[in-house]
Parts: C-alpha cells; structure tokens; sequence
C-alpha cells in the first residue's frame, strides 16, 4: 500500500475550519456568559433573603 500525498486544502475547507472555530469560541461565550448569570442571581437571591430574615 502507499501513502497518500495530503490533499491540498479547498478555500471551502478552509471556510469550514474557520467556521467551526468561531463557532466553538462563540459557544463558550455563551456559556461563560450563562454561568455568570446563574451566578448573580444566587448573590441577588441570598442578598434578599438575608434581608428578609433580618427585617424588623
């Protein structure tokens, strides 16, 4: 069996590679983006309820 010379990649492959890049950057901002979210609302949530419980 011989071995294959690597094909020269296409502009299309490229634009996939470059697509799937951003693609997976913009996912993980989306993620950071949900987990400081999810994270505020717990500080605004035990910010309320200290408040509540220590109410006059």
């Amino acid at each position: 069996m011989t071995e294959q010379p690597e094909t020269p990649q296409t502009p299309e492959d490229s634009l996939e590679k470059h697509r799937l890049v951003e693609e997976t950057r913009n996912e993980r901002k989306v993620w950071y983006f949900l987990a400081y979210f999810l994270f505020g609302i717990h500080i605004v949530a035990f910010v309320m309820i200290y408040a509540v419980t220590h109410a006059k």
